[in-house]
């Protein structure tokens, strides 16, 4: 079923606002387990980590982003005219 546009922008804002800040927290979270269990790993290893977290979390909301900061789709073209 796909979204409507206003639906998938609101959604989009949330997931910026609200789930991208808690992702960050996740990842260093999950960094600084690594290094209390394994120990500091080198530093390329810990951008490599980082680059893959930062794709990873998008992945799943692409159909979601994608066209949401083009112009609706879905209103009609009188609307866009001044009276």
């Amino acid at each position: 079923m796909m979204l409507p546009y206003r639906t998938r922008r609101r959604l989009a804002l949330l997931i910026l606002l609200v789930g991208m800040p808690l992702w960050i927290v996740l990842s260093v979270s999950a960094v600084n387990w690594m290094d209390a269990r394994f120990g500091r790993q080198p530093i390329w290893i810990e951008v490599l980590i980082y680059v893959a977290l930062g794709v990873v979390w998008i992945l799943p909301f692409r159909s979601i982003f994608r066209g949401v900061g083009k112009a609706d789709p879905d209103a009609s073209v009188s609307d866009d005219k001044p009276e």
